[in-house]
Formats: structure tokens, C-alpha cells, sequence
């Protein structure tokens, strides 16, 4: 019989961070744009984490992830500052195959996958601490103090920096000519299609790689996006033509209670991300007009 050997504090510790590594790669990926930088930051993150005191520390995830957003938000700054690009092009030049270098192809798929090049696309417009914001308040929930913790900023000013960003990813002012009569006519469609669970229209309507964001989780695809939307069939009949802080979207209201809002960005005349909020504190951010 072999004798069990205690492992030591530092196996210990680096067999927790590895139980966090799938999350902070995600989170850095959303950030950067780049499956090689994202390794990069987690691995400065392990090094970090390696020469810290973290005793008192309760929230080993949230330290983490805390780390890992100043160390993307040092990195996002330094590109700008030089003026350089993504090490893999967000739009339409990165497939899978292009990501998948490293310890854990499966995983690059999977983050690869999860954002998809047209959010991508949007995100890389973002100042540094409005794309920091809008990753990790919005698509990792974050709380706005940590957040202007990470920015060297207050709650409020972090709490407008994700407003800024999220009104510039739904907003459809980076598409050239975009019709919002056309834009409206898009969100007709794909309503009616989803009130009658019609999948083949609702395919029609989305851009090939189409995300969908919800407080449930994310959906990217055109064939996974319109399943969804086919079991939206019931709240479909519900929901109503509005302007979703300031973008095209639908608004349903429950027994005359705003219940969830959609948000569309659109790559010319198809949708290309939608943000789907349903908790009541990201309902209540929402600024809603009916149309």
C-alpha cells in the first residue's frame, strides 16, 4: 500500500486556482479579444495569486477575478497606447481552429464559441475601462464597486461607464446607413416568427454568428438563438415594440409589470446580439419606451 502524502499549501493553491482557471479565462477573453493574451493574463494572474498572502481572503473567485480584470484593463490600455490590433482578428478571421493553441483546446472552442465575432467587434470600439465595465458588470455580475475598485473610479462613475458601453453595443450607429424603419421592420419579423414558433424565419433573420445574451447564460448560433426564440412563443404574445436605452428591442409586460427587456444590435439587416434581461435589478436599469 502506498503511502498518502499530505499535499502541500502550494498544491493546494494551485489546485483552487485551476478550479477557477475555465472562469478566468472566459472573463479575459471577453476582454481582450484573444485566446493567447487571455492565457497570458490568467497566467500573471497565477503568479500574482502564487506570491500573495491570501489567508484572509473569503472570495478566492472574486479575488481573482478582480485581478485578472486590472491585469486585461493594463493590457487593453497599453494596445491603445500603442496603437495595436487584436492578436486574432475579431471579425470573421479567427475560427476555432485559430484559437485552440494551448493546454486546453476544448476550452478555447468553448470561449471561442460563447462571444462571437460581432460582439467582438463591438467590444473593440470600447475605451479600456468601458469595456472592463460592461464584461464584468453585465456578462459576469460584477458589482459596480468592484468594478471602480478595479478603474480607480467611484460606484457611480462605474455604473456609467457599463451604461455608456451597453447603449454602444446595443445601438446600431456602428452600421453604416442603418434604416431604423428597417431595423424596426427586422424586429417585427422576428417577433411574429417567435409568436408562432417558426423556426426557419427566425434563422433568416439572425446573422450566422448571432449571441444571445440572458441572466441565464449565453446562446450563440443562428440554429441555437431561434430555438430559444421558439420557446419564447407564449411571452412572445406579451411583448411589445420599444426603444431599449435608446436601441430596437421588445419590452413584455406581465400583468402590467415590465417583466424583461430584449435589446438588439444588427449587422446590416440582421440581428446580430441580443441582450435579454430578466433579473429585476437589470430590468430597473433599463430605460424603456414604448413604440
Amino acid at each position: 500500500m502506498s503511502e498518502y502524502r499530505i499535499p502541500s499549501d502550494s498544491e493546494v493553491l494551485a489546485r483552487r486556482f485551476e478550479t477557477h482557471r475555465p472562469h478566468l479565462r472566459a472573463v479575459a477573453y471577453r476582454m481582450l479579444g484573444s485566446a493567447a493574451e487571455a492565457d497570458d493574463a490568467v497566467q500573471e494572474a497565477w503568479f500574482r495569486l502564487s506570491r500573495s498572502d491570501t489567508d484572509g481572503v473569503e472570495n478566492l473567485g472574486g479575488w481573482l477575478t478582480t485581478v485578472v480584470g486590472r491585469v486585461c484593463l493594463d493590457m487593453l490600455r497599453s494596445r491603445r497606447s500603442r496603437a495595436e490590433e487584436p492578436l486574432e482578428p475579431p471579425a470573421g478571421h479567427a475560427p476555432v481552429a485559430d484559437v485552440s493553441g494551448g493546454a486546453d483546446p476544448e476550452q478555447h472552442a468553448v470561449l471561442a464559441d460563447s462571444v462571437g465575432v460581432a460582439l467582438l467587434v463591438v467590444l473593440d470600439t470600447l475605451t479600456p475601462a468601458e469595456r472592463l465595465a460592461f464584461v464584468l458588470h453585465d456578462l459576469f455580475a460584477v458589482p459596480y464597486e468592484e468594478v471602480g475598485e478595479i478603474v480607480g473610479r467611484s460606484p457611480v462613475a462605474a455604473r456609467q461607464l457599463a451604461s455608456r458601453a451597453r447603449r454602444r453595443v446595443r445601438g446600431a450607429d456602428r452600421v453604416p446607413g442603418g434604416d431604423p424603419g428597417r431595423r424596426r421592420a427586422v424586429v417585427d419579423a422576428f417577433l411574429a416568427a417567435a409568436r408562432e414558433g417558426d423556426f426557419d424565419a427566425l434563422v433568416a433573420l439572425l446573422d450566422p454568428d448571432v449571441v444571445a445574451h440572458s441572466d441565464a447564460g449565453v446562446n450563440t448560433g443562428a440554429a441555437a438563438v431561434a430555438r430559444g426564440a421558439s420557446g419564447f412563443r407564449q411571452l412572445a404574445a406579451l411583448a411589445r415594440p420599444a426603444l431599449v436605452d435608446g436601441a430596437t428591442g421588445l419590452a413584455v409586460y406581465v400583468d402590467g409589470r415590465l417583466d424583461r427587456t430584449l435589446a438588439f444590435t444588427f449587422v446590416g439587416d440582421r440581428i446580430a446580439a441580443i441582450d435579454i434581461a430578466t433579473a429585476p435589478e437589470r430590468v430597473a436599469e433599463r430605460e424603456v419606451i414604448l413604440v
